[in-house]
């Protein structure tokens, strides 16, 4: 496959990319295609790597509605919406949401998803339905999968113990809960317990950690401690870290350092977090997301995840990685230029790393996978939410989609409405 003159998000234009054999072979102006090669003409259109989802749960997926619809939108009705889906959950139905979403989160130009699978069923349904998902879904996305305790690994029963069990039958990663722990203690004990399980495994870990408004919610800190102390250097993610949006800055003065020095990844979900967090207050009411500019400037990886589509806890999304990041990017007030495009970072390169991902990148040896935008730029791209143009996976087309576009009847005016109106 070639494809023919692409703008890069590097800013470099009129680039050529030639795929072999599903990787990335040469990058450059006026390459030729071999016999045979399908060529692309990108008409100067955004060439990007693929999407990534850095924390999502596809158990939830698709399930809006039962047993019942979440009429207050909060949090906590959320989980106990959860519960009472639970036992009438089946395998079957698990799949056919999954597979469904992956859909669409391939014509979203999304290839590589961290789901998060709860373990606090005995049964184990969930684990079984996704790990056979992640068999059927292989050859198109990438679909990493965290044993998560929903319900808390300590504070529920026979909950390690299933962890344990998932991660046997194949989920990739360690999931915890700290902050749901019955106290503090637990759950600082809980983070010890887990990172030790996946430094035993050579497991990477991947915890929801103090998605909450209390400033005294601190296991990020217990995180990055244990990090440093077994080794675990860019193997381990602190999930939502929403409580640090009401830490005082002293104390994150310390805290941004030691995440940085351990080689924690920072996963904020802008949409979710924006709408379940910050219930309790009136006004002034805090926003929700967590420091991400000030993580960023630390050192810290920083990726965004999509969280929930159309579940017990946000009854929204489409699987589009662009509305991610530009709630992100107004939500954190990142609308600086650099800014803008450490935000198309965060749901493209960012998250690639926090999953330990291969080969992806446009980078010669790297896949041949990446995500052809109608928009000029990063920032134009998340401006127009940019439409998908092509969706390329290992050297294969596996989606296409017309060009947006408006003909307008307008006295004295063009028929065509050019969405970009950036310079040519």
């Amino acid at each position: 496959m070639l494809i023919r003159n692409a703008t890069l998000p590097d800013g470099r234009t009129g680039v050529d990319v030639l795929a072999i054999d599903g990787r990335i072979a040469e990058i450059g102006p006026g390459l030729v295609a071999p016999t045979g090669a399908e060529v692309i003409d990108a008409q100067g259109w955004l060439l990007s790597p693929p999407f990534v989802d850095a924390h999502f749960h596809m158990d939830a997926t698709l399930s809006y509605g039962l047993p019942r619809v979440n009429r207050s939108g909060t949090l906590l009705e959320g989980i106990a919406l959860w519960g009472e889906l639970k036992p009438l959950l089946t395998q079957e139905a698990l799949v056919e949401r999954a597979l469904a979403y992956c859909d669409w989160a391939v014509a979203k130009g999304l290839l590589a998803i961290r789901s998060h699978v709860d373990v606090c069923d005995d049964r184990l349904l969930a684990v079984d339905a996704l790990l056979e998902v992640k068999k059927r879904v292989a050859p198109y996305l990438d679909l990493q999968l965290v044993a998560f305790p929903q319900d808390g690994v300590l504070r529920s029963p026979n909950a390690l113990a299933n962890l344990k069990r998932a991660l046997d039958k194949g989920v990739d990663v360690v999931g915890g809960i700290p902050h749901f722990e019955r106290t503090m203690a637990d759950g600082a004990e809980s983070v010890k317990i887990l990172c030790e399980l996946a430094a035993e495994r050579g497991l990477r870990v991947d915890m929801h950690c103090d998605e909450s408004d209390d400033p005294l919610s601190r296991h990020i800190e217990t995180l990055a401690f244990h990090t440093q102390r077994l080794g675990l250097h860019g193997r381990v993610t602190g999930s939502h870290l929403t409580s640090m949006h009401s830490m005082d800055n002293y104390y994150v003065s310390k805290l941004l350092p030691l995440i940085a020095e351990a080689g924690v990844h920072a996963v904020a979900n802008p949409l979710i977090n924006i709408t379940l967090q910050g219930r309790h207050d009136s006004y002034p009411k805090r926003r929700g997301m967590t420091r991400v500019p000030e993580l960023m400037a630390a050192g810290v990886n920083v990726a965004f995840g999509h969280d929930c589509v159309m579940d017990p806890w946000y009854s929204l999304g489409s699987g589009d990685m662009l509305e991610v990041a530009a709630m992100g990017m107004h939500v954190a007030q990142m609308t600086g230029q650099d800014a803008m495009r450490a935000c198309f970072d965060a749901v493209t390169v960012n998250p690639a790393r926090a999953l330990g991902l291969a080969g992806h990148g446009l980078a010669v040896g790297c896949e041949a996978s990446f995500v052809l935008l109608q928009a000029r730029s990063p920032v134009e791209a998340l401006r127009l939410r940019a439409t998908r143009l092509a969706v390329v996976r290992r050297g294969r087309v596996l989606a296409r989609t017309a060009p947006a576009t408006a003909t307008l009847d307008l006295p004295g005016r063009p028929a065509q409405l050019d969405w970009t109106l950036a310079p040519r």
